[in-house]
């Protein structure tokens, strides 16, 4: 688990090219809120590839030791918002500028992540 407030860089790679990253920061505590920041990829990203970034998102097990998500994702990334709400559950989404904000209450349990082809390699540091 990262330190709290350090935030955890994750990246979905077709080849060597990333194609969607994020951001996470817990909040140190079990339970608590976790945050992150789905950032827009420049040129084109596989189908698919958001809904991995959301996958592996949600799999680290900062994410899975926490009861809460605030999520930032670029307005107009359908496939990102979709996974969230099947992730997710009590799912609410605003526009905010440019940016769609997700709260989320995070099932408890262990990964459980629908049947869907992951569109790249995901890696976390």
């Amino acid at each position: 688990m990262t330190s709290p407030d350090q935030p955890r860089h994750v990246d979905v790679k077709d080849g060597d090219q990333t194609v969607a990253a994020a951001e996470v920061t817990a909040s140190g505590n079990a339970g608590g809120t976790v945050r992150t920041s789905l950032l827009p990829s420049s040129g084109h990203a596989p189908p698919g590839s958001r809904a991995s970034l959301v996958d592996a998102v949600m799999d680290l097990p900062e994410v899975q030791a926490s009861s809460r998500l605030e999520a930032t994702v670029p307005l107009g990334d359908a496939e990102s918002l979709a996974r969230l709400r099947e992730r997710t559950e009590d799912t609410v989404t605003r526009p905010a500028g440019s940016t769609a904000l997700v709260d989320a209450d995070i099932p408890p349990g262990g990964p459980a992540c629908p049947g869907q082809e992951p569109g790249g390699q995901a890696s976390a540091s």
